[in-house]
């Protein structure tokens, strides 16, 4: 590393009695910048949230390949000058595996990083301010994280990437938080709206017609109550490429009902998802209202699944009901 290595510091101080946690962060911000170069790796993204009173010292030649990952709102959501591009994840709890695949999504779909390339991650917990978890791996390779037979962003040259990153947002708050304490279920599917359209069934009015394209806009923060007020109710949500909501409430009828290579124990949304991703262009986002897992199907298959992180009332749960008699 030069001497002229740039350096990314958030709030805080670090002093000698950082402690244990400050020595991990420490030890793996220091070594990053030669894991990158000796992977060879076509990106490396930093979860900055949990950066806070340490350093992140690159050599200014890695700049175009530093993601810098976090949950904070625009305006505050800004790029540090070391990092090529800022992700924004959505600001709902979050296992570190879950904020690795959504940030490997979004990236996907902005076209920053492709299938095949090999990514480093440097992540931890906010909560605590530490750096603790590094993963090296490659895009396509580990289907834990991200599984597709093409690149997503070469796939997808309809759909606006801060659309596809709105939904995931709005089905990750849903599956987090449910609504007014009550779990809820889940479809959007995104592009295409030409060929889904003729494939879908209205279950009740739709509540979009009459109104502007622009006032029926997903990317339209002040519609977020409404979208997730009428995702209490059965049926999908159809949006074109460019975000405009066509209808809610749609039941998807697909004529040839294969049988799909899905994992046991995803109901009819999931079913629904598969299938009207295999016979048209689109993009679906689910959202499971047994454990509020949100799902991202793309062909007929499941690209990524974010995974709710369960609550200490479920773990003591789930310790109980396996403990030996």
């Amino acid at each position: 590393m030069t001497q002229e290595a740039a350096k990314v510091k958030t709030g805080g101080a670090v002093g000698a009695d950082d402690g244990s946690a400050g020595i991990i962060t420490s030890s793996l911000v220091r070594h990053v910048t030669d894991i990158v170069r000796s992977c060879d790796a076509a990106a490396l993204f930093v979860y900055v949230d949990a950066l806070e009173g340490h350093e992140l010292a690159l050599d200014p030649s890695l700049k175009t390949k530093v993601y810098c990952v976090t949950k904070a709102a625009p305006p505050e959501a800004t790029a540090p000058d070391i990092c090529a591009q800022c992700l924004r994840v959505p600001d709902v709890p979050l296992t570190r595996m879950g904020r690795v695949k959504i940030a490997v999504f979004l990236a996907l779909s902005r076209g920053l990083v492709k299938q095949g390339d090999r990514i480093v991650f440097l992540t931890g917990l906010a909560a605590n301010k530490t750096l603790d978890t590094i993963i090296v791996t490659e895009i396509g390779r580990e289907s834990e994280i991200f599984s597709c037979g093409a690149d997503l962003a070469g796939t997808l040259p309809d759909i606006l990437p801060e659309v596809i990153e709105r939904v995931v947002d709005i089905a990750t708050e849903l599956g987090s938080e449910g609504r007014e304490g009550r779990p809820v279920g889940a479809l959007f599917v995104v592009g295409d709206t030409e060929h889904v359209i003729p494939l879908t069934r209205q279950l009740l009015l739709n509540p979009f017609k009459g109104y502007a394209p622009r006032e029926r806009n997903i990317l339209d923060y002040s519609l977020e109550e409404t979208v997730k007020e009428l995702a209490t109710l059965d049926g999908a949500f159809i949006l074109g490429g460019d975000g405009v909501i066509e209808t809610c409430g749609s039941y998807i009828k697909v004529a040839s009902q294969e049988e799909f290579e899905l994992p046991q124990g995803l109901g009819a949304r999931h079913h629904a998802a598969a299938a009207i991703t295999a016979v048209t262009d689109s993009l679906a986002v689910t959202v499971s209202e047994s454990t509020g897992s949100v799902t991202i199907f793309r062909g007929a298959r499941i690209i990524t699944e974010i995974q709710k992180p369960r609550s200490s009332a479920q773990k003591t749960r789930r310790l109980r009901n396996h403990r030996p008699d």
